[in-house]
């Protein structure tokens, strides 16, 4: 016991000291943000502790910033910004790009025949058939995976990207001497993206929903809450989309999504490791700065309306079950997000928290359990969840009696000293493992840009959360959880059949 007491002391020193080594006014010294006239935004950190830089770009789009019959294209997007340009892919982009406009043509054909209501099924098989050829035709030009085969071949690592409600993210690191390579490719890659292999990697994308969805219990079930608890909000829309959707847009539709939405001003990209903003700034400029800037995007008009009344969900399927309750509370930039930060923390943050000891293991009843915000996405007011994982033998209404005890329980006592303590030493260390690598900083600092216009906030949020008290959880909690906030979502085993196993 007292070789931990000592460990634990040495550890807040050790941060302490790191905190201090790494504050704001030493970062700001090594930090530089550049704007382009076009809107681009650049945050430029130097750390010359190896020859290594990485980049986070951000572009302010997700699924939030889809319609009806699109729904999925911003994930879409982000899969086709790997396909290359019209200088990287193709062995002859000037006949290329005429197969391109053929299978454009032929597809739009095909598919104003599929969705007809009187379609005849004979003109249908016909024109399937030149859409496949024409699809071949387009395929002969192209080198596959060509872009990110690129960046490896020059040394390039952590190559990947993701799309999620609010944003989509691309990300890599290079070896500091090709910088230049870096300003070239991600340049070109916004430029002239060619939306090559677009039916193609739409069938990828289909693939993943049937993974992700379809043929995931749990897929099944959050996609249902979410669709549940949004009634106005986009929100409510899968990130990877409607099946429908994604068996129907087009490449017109996907160049009308990259027109309004990939302009310039939706994009930061933060570069942190061993760079001279003296000499990579005329960099930017050249290369970024080619890219025309474009209409501002139009802003999110639709507002979720407070909820007025407790929906619940109930999937019976042959799984294990699963309890989920959401509560809708502001978005990340509001004055209590860290208070709501706290209350995650307290409750699922390892084995000393609430809900593993109530749940997992003294009474036994689940296997897992938990507590988050943010979902699906935190640049608009969205869900807080708490949710548990039944053991064997346990069920749903066990779970929901454990957990809505320990709601109350935030309602209606103070959290401990102690608890806020051990929040507010991980709250310091999630920071530090946050700043220790490139890549982790340069991904937090474009999230902090684009929220709160001021990467600087991400060394402010800490001073927030050291000033979370236990009244600021009771009050938190008492606003958020009510009945007419609330939506349930249970997965309930079903049997399987006697007769057929299933």
């Amino acid at each position: 016991m007292r070789r931990a007491a000592i460990a634990f002391a040495l550890l807040l020193s050790l941060l302490s000291a790191t905190l201090s080594a790494q504050n704001l006014a030493d970062f700001e010294k090594r930090t530089t943000v550049h704007r382009l006239a076009n809107g681009w935004t650049f945050i430029l950190v130097e750390r010359h502790t190896a020859p290594v830089f990485s980049f986070a770009t951000l572009v302010d789009v997700g699924s939030a910033q889809e319609v009806p019959g699109i729904t999925g294209l911003a994930h879409m997007f982000e899969h086709m910004a790997f396909k290359g340009t019209t200088r990287i892919g193709t062995m002859d982009w000037e006949k290329e790009k005429v197969a391109l406009a053929r299978e454009a043509a032929a597809y739009e054909a095909w598919q104003a025949e599929r969705l007809s209501p009187q379609k005849d099924a004979e003109k249908l098989a016909r024109l399937e058939k030149e859409f496949r050829a024409a699809q071949a035709e387009a395929a002969s030009f192209v080198i596959k995976n060509d872009f990110p085969n690129l960046i490896e071949r020059e040394g390039g690592a952590q190559l990947n990207a993701s799309t999620g409600a609010d944003a989509t993210r691309y990300f890599y690191s290079l070896p500091a001497n090709k910088i230049e390579l870096f300003c070239h490719l991600e340049s070109e890659r916004f430029l002239r993206p060619v939306l090559r292999e677009f039916y193609r990697e739409r069938d990828v994308v289909q693939e993943e929903r049937r993974m992700g969805v379809e043929n995931n219990p749990t897929g099944r079930l959050v996609n249902q809450l979410i669709a549940t608890a949004f009634v106005a909000h986009p929100y409510g829309q899968p990130t990877v989309g409607h099946m429908s959707d994604l068996q129907s847009f087009t490449v017109a539709d996907a160049e009308r999504f990259y027109r309004t939405w990939y302009v310039p001003s939706s994009f930061y990209t933060a570069v942190v490791g061993d760079i001279d903003p003296k000499t990579l700034i005329p960099m930017l400029e050249r290369y970024f700065g080619r890219l025309p800037a474009g209409a501002p995007p139009p802003p999110l008009r639709t507002v979720e309306p407070p909820q007025q009344a407790e929906k619940s969900i109930v999937l019976r399927d042959r799984a294990q079950p699963i309890y989920i309750e959401s509560y809708h509370r502001p978005a990340a930039t509001h004055a209590d997000n860290a208070i709501y930060q706290a209350i995650d923390d307290i409750l699922s943050n390892g084995r000393t928290s609430r809900l593993y000891r109530r749940l997992v293991r003294d009474e036994q009843i689940a296997v897992d359990s938990g507590s988050f915000s943010g979902w699906p996405g935190e640049k608009y007011p969205n869900l807080w969840a708490i949710y548990a994982v039944a053991a064997p033998g346990a069920t749903n209404a066990q779970v929901q009696a454990s957990l809505r005890a320990e709601l109350d329980r935030l309602r209606t006592e103070d959290v401990t000293a102690a608890e806020l303590a051990r929040f507010k030493t991980r709250a310091r260390a999630d920071l530090l493992r946050g700043l220790g690598s490139n890549l982790g900083l340069a991904r937090r600092l474009v999230d902090y840009q684009r929220l709160f216009g001021d990467w600087r906030e991400l060394f402010r949020a800490l001073g927030r959360l050291e000033a979370v008290n236990a009244a600021d959880v009771r009050r938190v909690a008492n606003e958020t959880i009510k009945e007419s906030n609330r939506t349930v979502a249970m997965l309930e085993t079903q049997p399987s059949s006697p007769v057929t196993g299933r």
